[in-house]
């Protein structure tokens, strides 16, 4: 008797578990607010944005559940504060354990073509779906998050009206978040209203007046920027969303202790090659490089300027590696430093629609 109880318990358990409210299914088409002078955003056609939709994966990134002992979310490694990246070298995982890569910057995903550091996911749904079972992040099956998840019935009403589910999945829950990724856009800082100035194009009122504050020394330092016998820069980082979808060996190392893009595509030319970072918000988002070894702006512009390693495969755009770096002298690096905080967009990294919904 007490064995069918326990099957009764069981299954009573399962069933209120899965329940959610009879709602009626309607979503609404999100529109996202691009700057007029980036490209069109790529949308996949098998997760088109919804206000439900982004608003759910809002709820999910901040989400400890996500985690096996509930206490690491996608926030944890990707902080508002630091226009989401890890202000810590590598970031902490379950029971203590730290990561072997810098956390990089979510900005502008939606225009990426792969991500992480080695570019091993092409999509950014394929790369939600990896840290929740990384064993140094989150280290938790998907079945085991969903579970947990289904527990509420808050949640069961928003993937059932977001994606028309019954019962949902890890590609619900990848959907979702990348949905809200693909909102968090920044291209409102002074070097955008540079950019559009120095393209002819037109500005608002507003892009009037940072314009009319954009100094003697951030033109200078944008000068050096994209000059190829100054900072010689433009290669990696230009355009509107100045950064180049591409992988690269910047001179860091004669010998890599972590071969980069190898890892993935086993090509030897590949060693040491790291993803293009974007430069947006830089000024936020130290320690920089892929294994974080430099803590300020400064340390990287000293980089570039005479520590260059040469190695096989080091990026051929990289013009001046055999004398070490493109050689900058004291004020230049100071106004390239000047030039690389016109990233800073403060309304991207307060935007109220991007932070925590329990907050």
């Amino acid at each position: 008797m007490k064995f069918y109880l326990l099957i009764l318990l069981g299954a009573t358990l399962f069933f209120s578990s899965c329940r959610r409210d009879k709602i009626t299914r309607s979503v609404t088409p999100y529109e996202l607010d691009i700057p007029s002078h980036f490209p069109d955003m790529p949308i996949p056609s098998d997760n088109p944005m919804t206000v439900e939709g982004v608003e759910l994966g809002r709820k999910l990134f901040y989400d400890e559940q996500l985690s096996r002992d509930n206490s690491i979310s996608c926030a944890s490694c990707h902080s508002p504060e630091v226009a989401f990246s890890d202000p810590n070298q590598f970031s902490e995982g379950i029971d203590g354990q730290i990561g072997e890569r810098n956390s990089m910057a979510l900005i502008n995903l939606g225009w990426q073509t792969s991500f992480f550091w080695d570019g091993r996911a092409q999509t950014l749904e394929d790369q939600i779906l990896e840290p929740v079972t990384n064993p140094i992040e989150m280290d938790q099956s998907w079945s085991t998050t969903v579970a947990k998840l289904s527990q509420s019935v808050e949640y069961n009403n928003d993937f059932y009206t977001v994606f028309g589910v019954e019962e949902f999945d890890s590609t619900h829950v990848a959907k979702a978040i990348a949905q809200f990724l693909r909102t968090m856009i920044s291209g409102s800082s002074k070097y955008d209203v540079m950019y559009k100035y120095q393209n002819s194009l037109p500005l608002s009122a507003e892009e009037q007046a940072i314009w009319d504050d954009i100094s003697v020394e951030e033109w200078a330092g944008m000068d050096i920027f994209f000059s190829l016998s100054g900072g010689d820069c433009l290669h990696c980082h230009d355009g509107a969303l100045a950064q180049v979808n591409t992988f690269s060996n910047n001179g860091l190392d004669a010998t890599f202790d972590d071969p980069g893009r190898m890892l993935v595509t086993g090509n030897p030319n590949h060693e040491g090659q790291f993803k293009v970072p974007t430069l947006r918000n830089i000024e936020f988002t130290a320690p920089y490089m892929h294994d974080g070894r430099f803590s300020s702006l400064m340390e990287v512009v000293n980089h570039y300027s005479s520590g260059i390693v040469e190695s096989p495969t080091i990026d051929p755009m990289i013009e001046f590696a055999s004398q070490g770096g493109v050689q900058l002298d004291p004020q230049e690096k100071e106004l390239l430093i000047t030039f690389l905080k016109t990233f800073t967009d403060y309304s991207f990294v307060n935007n109220p629609d991007f932070q925590d919904p329990n907050e």
